[in-house]
């Protein structure tokens, strides 16, 4: 960066001091620089110059040792979620490198700012199949924002400032920096200097939306008779939580969420509606074939959202505010894009609005939900047979008034906990939404912890999905943090078992499931927890949880073959969603 004219950035470090730094102390005044806290990794032999020179980071920078490079991305996912910042995880070459994958392409599709950083084989060997020598470069070409090799220990800050910056920028997603051996072990013969990077060639996110396009928006939400808000995760990874507030308020216009959306807006804004989706909530999916304009704000139309896209609301005019200009006209059509950060576009929106009274439109999806409540929730929390989901999820909002970091794995407890959790701040569900990656949940709430720290971090998980990830436990008992984990015990695959009941005449093929002692495992690694088998223990099981000053893992057995309702069939359209 020492070398470019137009300033890209500006400088934030220059602490040589005349000392010469190797490949692995650049990286780490690098990684300084960039404010990094927190980096979670596992070590070997090519990244181990690396973890040399951490050794005398410690004092500024915490490594948290996983137990499967797996765990380190998912972890460096969960921090950035609960933070806001930039994740940071690092593996070295060969298996360490390919066991991040998982979670780059999780972070790649739920648009989570992560940089991976991996060692790799000194570049004399490059190309020579050399004891864990892979291609990593390659394979992680489709599912980055970016990824670059570095094989010279000048190139670190330049690369690294490169990375963070475009990790956070526009779209936030996952870059990998791989490094090899003797780029970390030689010393730099420039100058060590690291400039932020504000601005880059060739790279120009649009964060400001043009005015042309607002106003266009501004008209067509002016003019409609049943307007309707879809907000998505951009809205949260913006932090335009207020902004979007104001603006539902001054054209109280009806909201529902996507699954990642879920927290944008508190659960008990009279203009909440619920979530849309597949297994989302009746009024929000039956309405949106009602609505005359349809405003989509930092979500990407995903088929889970809409079912079958062609029916998806194809009577209304559709304004989309989205930051990456890929996702406009990708599935719906729009007949006013906003292309632009949700912030910047909704502060620039708010003045053109009008204030308007939709109480009427409103009422008509509140009409609606009798009918659910009936089907649905009734059955769901009547307190009758075996323990349900819905019971558990339901009494730990209540104990925690809506007010916990909720992190989630993948299946029926993912939407249990989506429905009857009361999500009141933001930031409160972090989910594996587009990959839906089993295993997500234990090692993204020990990162959520670290990433917020003050807040009470509880993650609901499936049986299956427990044991993908299982080893993290060790990770959570040797940090010392507070993790509270639910497990919903079924003895079921329940999402797969779901589908087989109901579109494969009930041919349950390879879902059934002889699980392990979960608590002696536990306490095997030095977490205490229980079992809960009665109703009638539920709500002590959940206080001894919830008041336990460390981790604490709690087993519920749930019934074994419930279904989760609502839900639209794959391929149909959202308003023939079923309650049963």
């Amino acid at each position: 960066m020492a070398t470019a004219t137009k300033s890209i950035g500006k400088e934030v470090s220059n602490s040589s001091n005349g000392k010469v730094y190797s490949g692995g102390q650049a990286l780490m005044e690098c990684l300084i620089a960039e404010g990094v806290d927190t980096i979670f990794g596992y070590p070997g032999g090519a990244i181990m110059p690396v973890y040399d020179a951490l050794y005398d980071y410690m004092d500024r920078i915490e490594h948290i040792l996983v137990r499967h490079e797996q765990g380190a991305s998912h972890a460096a996912e969960g921090y950035a979620r609960s933070s806001g910042r930039v994740g940071v995880c690092m593996a070295t070459s060969g298996p360490g490198a390919t066991n991040l994958i998982t979670g780059i392409a999780d972070a790649i599709i739920d648009c989570t700012p992560m940089v991976a950083i991996t060692g790799q084989v000194a570049s004399a060997l490059l190309g020579t199949d050399a004891f864990q020598e892979t291609d990593v470069i390659g394979i992680t070409a489709p599912v980055c924002k970016w990824n670059y090799q570095i094989t010279s220990a000048d190139e670190i800050p330049e690369i690294m400032a490169k990375a963070f910056y475009i990790a956070r920028a526009g779209k936030p997603g996952p870059v990998l920096v791989d490094i090899t051996k003797d780029a970390q072990v030689a010393f730099m013969t420039k100058k060590f200097e690291y400039k932020k990077v504000d601005w880059l060639p060739g790279y120009h996110p649009r964060i400001k939306p043009k005015m042309e396009q607002v106003e266009k928006a501004a008209e067509l939400i002016n003019s409609a008779k049943k307007p309707y808000i879809l907000v998505g995760h951009g809205v949260l990874i913006s932090e335009a939580m207020e902004e979007f507030k104001a603006l539902v308020e001054k054209a109280d216009i009806p909201v529902a969420s996507t699954l990642l959306g879920l927290s944008a807006l508190s659960i008990e804004h009279p203009n909440y509606m619920g979530w849309l989706g597949m297994h989302g909530m009746y009024a929000p999916n039956v309405m949106t074939d009602e609505c005359d304009v349809l405003i989509a704000i930092g979500m990407r139309f995903d088929d889970r959202v809409t079912g079958d896209a062609n029916r998806f609301a194809k009577q209304a005019r559709i304004v989309h505010i989205e930051v990456d200009p890929a996702e406009i006209d990708k599935i719906k059509k729009a007949e006013a894009p906003v292309i632009g950060d949700a912030k910047e576009a909704l502060q620039m929106l708010l003045p053109l609005i009008e204030k308007r009274d939709f109480t009427d439109w409103k009422q008509q999806f509140r009409d609606l939900e009798p009918a659910e409540k009936e089907a649905v929730n009734n059955r769901d929390l009547a307190g009758e047979g075996k323990i349900k989901m819905a019971e558990v999820v339901k009494m730990v909002s209540d104990k925690t008034n809506g007010e916990a970091c909720v992190v989630v794995d993948v299946g029926q407890h993912q939407m249990v906990t989506a429905r009857y959790y009361d999500f009141k701040k933001p930031h409160s569900y972090i989910a594996s939404g587009g990959l839906g990656t089993m295993g997500f949940a234990i090692p993204a709430a020990f990162g959520a912890k670290m990433g917020a720290p003050d807040r009470d971090v509880i993650a609901f998980i499936g049986d299956g999905c427990f044991q993908m990830t299982i080893q993290e436990l060790g990770t959570i008992a040797q940090s010392g943090k507070a993790v509270k984990m639910i497990i919903l015990n079924n003895s079921f695959l329940g999402m797969v078992r779901q589908w087989q009941q109901l579109f494969f005449d009930r041919r349950y093929s390879f879902v059934d499931l002889q699980n392990p002692d979960f608590i002696t495992i536990a306490k095997g690694f030095g977490i205490p927890g229980h079992t809960c088998e009665a109703r009638e223990n539920l709500s002590e099981s959940i206080d001894q949880l919830l008041s336990s000053e460390g981790s604490y893992l709690l087993e519920v057995i749930v019934e074994k073959e419930e279904n989760v309702f609502p839900m639209v069939p794959a391929g149909t359209s959202v308003s023939e969603i079923r309650l049963k």
